[in-house]
Order: structure tokens, then sequence, then C-alpha cells
């Protein structure tokens, strides 16, 4: 084996419209972990599609062990040892987890599926990278780390000598992410490769031997990770120099209360009791908390996706019951959720469609869709957000996460709600999209929209809310104005049983 146990060479891939790879080079060592960086719309995703044969570049070429391979499919990437787990998992929720991980390998004995042997293999899998999960029960009833991990696992069955992680501690607690580094240190001694791409500098800056950073599809260079610093990453990530990571406040909000929640309580026993707050006019109410502070579950319910045993909820001070997404949208609420790809974007439909998919109803005359009206509406919507698509016909599945994550707020945006409700908004979001989403949520608080959000980045949530209400095992824990909340006081109430 030579030097690099893969040479990504002169790499360039062309969509209709755009040039999504050019000229992008990559290199990996044997027994290393080599991190991938950019912003959304780099083309990371695309590169490394390219190596595991879900896209076919148009130029370039792809060495792997010193011989040149032309990769043209997943199963092919596989064979020549290379696993890929994907940022977004899509197990086959009602089926066995060993099931899940054999999937068109099945140990067999004669015409039948040895089941004993899938079970002896998958625990001795399983053993290797220290996971306690039973292989025959559903994957679909495991927490999304495990279903990380099991995915890490499946990895692990092929002998692959490259493993490509994507964003994978994007579902992690800090707990877990250490079991993951713990396994990527085992794979490491073992030869194994790891490529990671990650937004999360301190886990690169933790984790990673050698950084290559990527910009608007072309390559920027590759550092020891040593010689790298948080700062230095964001500059020659974004092309700019980053001093400032949120806009600029010059907004105060009013004294007006425009929604307020009473003594909110879920019918299940470790869901969310006895929750109350306030939302001024013009405010950026953050929610913060640990995993299973039962925040999401909170907006959910606020937004009609989940039942309200008791307490009350008012809205310019007239109380009214949500039961239901369109009692919700009714009363201008709009709920920007966590999953963004589970649970907002429609991957195989157009911008257009994913834009306006909430507000349809506005476009249509006698049960006819205006097609003329749609058009001019998602236009106006995407450009005053930015949004960067070759069309509006453009599949959104082909867009930048952040760029969907655009379309998300431009379609809530179009039901006219006084109140956007934003669970972790900028998940999975490079630093200058970020720093997009900010400047456009600054500016609806400006024009007199109220905004929740919620964030497990502290960072965010300090550099943007106007008060940080946080919460414990569905109890709220404390209140915390701008001028006194800091990352110390935030975790010791976020640590906090409240009775």
């Amino acid at each position: 084996m030579g030097e690099y146990v893969l040479e990504m060479n002169s790499i360039t891939k062309v969509f209709p419209g755009v040039k999504a790879l050019d000229n992008v080079s990559l290199k990996v060592r044997p027994g290393s972990v080599h991190a991938l960086m950019g912003e959304n719309g780099a083309g990371k995703s695309t590169l490394m599609k390219c190596l595991f044969g879900i896209y076919q570049e148009d130029g370039g070429e792809i060495i792997l062990d010193g011989k040149k391979e032309n990769i043209t499919s997943s199963k092919q990437a596989l064979d020549l040892g290379v696993s890929m787990i994907h940022q977004e998992l899509h197990p086959i929720r009602f089926r066995p987890v060993m099931e899940n991980i054999w999937l068109g390998r099945f140990p067999m004995r004669g015409i039948a599926v040895d089941r004993r042997a899938m079970i002896r293999k998958t625990k001795d899998l399983f053993k290797e990278i220290d996971l306690d999960v039973n292989p025959e029960v559903l994957a679909g009833s495991l927490s999304a780390s495990n279903l990380q991990l099991v995915e890490i696992a499946k990895a692990v069955s092929y002998n692959s000598k490259i493993i490509i992680m994507d964003e994978p501690t994007s579902s992690l607690t800090d707990n877990e992410t250490e079991h993951l580094f713990k396994i990527i240190r085992q794979l490491k001694s073992k030869g194994c490769a790891i490529i990671y791409i990650s937004h999360k500098m301190e886990e690169i800056l933790k984790i990673a031997d050698e950084v290559t950073i990527m910009r608007d599809g072309q390559y920027v260079g590759t550092w020891p990770s040593t010689e790298l610093t948080t700062d230095l990453i964001i500059s020659r990530m974004v092309g700019r120099d980053m001093t400032n990571r949120f806009p600029p406040r010059t907004h105060t909000p009013g004294k007006e209360v425009v929604f307020k929640v009473s003594d909110l309580c879920s019918p299940l026993p470790k869901s969310f009791q006895h929750v109350s707050f306030d939302l001024h006019k013009g405010e950026i109410l953050g929610i913060g908390g640990l995993v299973g502070a039962q925040r999401t579950e909170l907006v959910e319910a606020l937004f009609g996706l989940r039942a309200i045993s008791s307490g009350t909820v008012e809205k310019d001070g007239k109380e009214f019951k949500v039961k239901s997404v369109s009692d919700a949208k009714e009363h201008g609420i709009a709920l920007l959720t966590e999953e963004r790809r589970a649970t907002g974007v429609f991957g195989i439909l157009s911008v257009l469609d994913n834009t306006v998919i909430a507000s349809q109803k506005d476009y249509a005359k006698k049960g006819v869709l205006q097609q003329g009206r749609r058009q001019k509406a998602a236009k106006e919507s995407n450009q005053q957000l930015n949004v960067k698509t070759p069309t509006l016909e453009t599949l959104m599945q082909n867009l930048s996460g952040g760029n969907q994550q655009k379309v998300l707020i431009a379609r809530w945006l179009l039901t006219h709600p006084d109140i956007l409700i934003l669970d972790e908004p900028t998940r999975g979001i490079d630093v200058g999209a970020k720093y997009e989403i900010y400047t456009i949520m600054l500016d609806l608080i400006r024009q007199g929209k109220s905004i929740i959000m919620i964030s497990s980045e502290m960072p965010e949530l300090l550099g943007m809310s106007d008060r940080v209400m946080v919460m414990c095992e569905g109890r709220v824990s404390g209140m915390l104005n701008r001028d006194e909340a800091d990352q110390i006081e935030i975790m010791r109430l976020a640590t906090k049983f409240v009775k």
C-alpha cells in the first residue's frame, strides 16, 4: 500500500445549471481521520457521493490502494472497501436490527436464512464496538443515537478500508459522541481510514488528523489539524473573516404579550408538565435544555401535533384551543421542525411546490390552482430570503441544507404567521448560512413578529435570544434575561430537576 489509501484527483461534477465540483482533490492516509469541511453547498456530500458510486464524476480520477477505479454503484464501492454512513438514517423500521445490518447478504443454511448465525454474527459485531443492543429488536424502536451506532456496525461488517461519516454526531449527546470517538480510534488502530464530515469545529480539532476545506465546489487546501484553530477554519471555509458570528442587535422587544402559555401539561407523565411562559411582540425567546428536556414535545403541542391534557394557551389576550395544526395556523402560529429532511422537506418535489405547499389554498380559485400566482409568491419569497437555486423547478433534494432551511422559512412566512417557532433552526448548517438565517430572524422581529427558538447550541442560544427559558425533564427550571444568561447558568438550570 502506498502513502494514501484514497486519491481523488481533479474531480469535476456538473448538474443542470450548476457546477457542483470544480477540479477537487482529496488524499487520505490509511489509519487516519480526515475531516472534510466547508459551508453547505461547498460540494462535500457531492464529492463523497462520487466516491460511493451514487454519482458518476464528469472528470478526474479515483485511485484506491494505488489502483484507478471507475465506481458506478454503491455495491461496487462496498466491494472495494468503501462504506458511507449518511447524515439522514433510513432504517427499515419494521424489521429487526440484525436484518438491517445483513440485508442482501443474509447467512444461509441451504435455501433458508440461518437466523442463529445472523444473531451470533450481529452480537460479535456489537461486542467489537461496545454496543449494547438486542439484534432481534425492531430498528424503529431504537433511539437516533443507537441507530447511528448500528449504521457504524454495518460499515464495520463490510471490513471497510474507508468509512465516510456524514455529520455522525448531529443527534448524539456528549457521552454518545465520546463513545463514537472511542470506536473511531479503534477503527484507526486497525488501519481503517475515516472521512469525517462535520460542522462542529471542536469535534474536528479533537478527532481529526488532517482537514481538507472546500469552498463553492472547489478545493481550498489540506492541513494537519494541529495547525488549525476554529477561527482559521471558519475564515478558510467562508473566504472571509468572521469575527462576529451573529448580526448586530439593534431591536428591543416591546412589552406587549402576544402569546401566553399557562400551566400546560401533557397527558404523558414523562413529557412536559406545568409549563408557563409569556412571549412579547418582537422578541426571540430561546428554549434551552439537554436531550430529554421535552422542548420539542412542548412546541409540537403548541402547534397541534401533540395532545394537551390541561392548561391554557392565549394569543393577543384571547384563549384558544390547539387541537390540530389547522387551529395553530389559523391563529398565526408556524413551526419549523427539528428534523427538516424527515418532517419538512419534500425532496422529490420542486422548490416551488415546497415553498407554497402550506399556503396552497390561497392560490386556488374555484378549486383550480392559479400557477401564475403560485410562481410569483414563491419567487418573491425565495428572493427575499436569498435562496440560492438554479430555478424554482429545481428539486428540493438538490439544494444545500442551508438553502433547504431558507425555503422552509419562506414556506411558513407565506402563511402570514405572527409567531414563528423554530426548532434547531441551524442544525447541520454551515457558519455562512447560519449568519443568513440569523439575519432573517432579526428582520422578522423588526417587522413585529415573535420567535420561539429551541437550540442545543449554546453560542446560538446566547447570541440570538432576548430571554432564555431553560427546561429540565419536562419542567421549566428557569427564565434568564439576555444580560444574565451565560453558559454556566444555562447548564446549571438544564441539570436542575424541578419537582
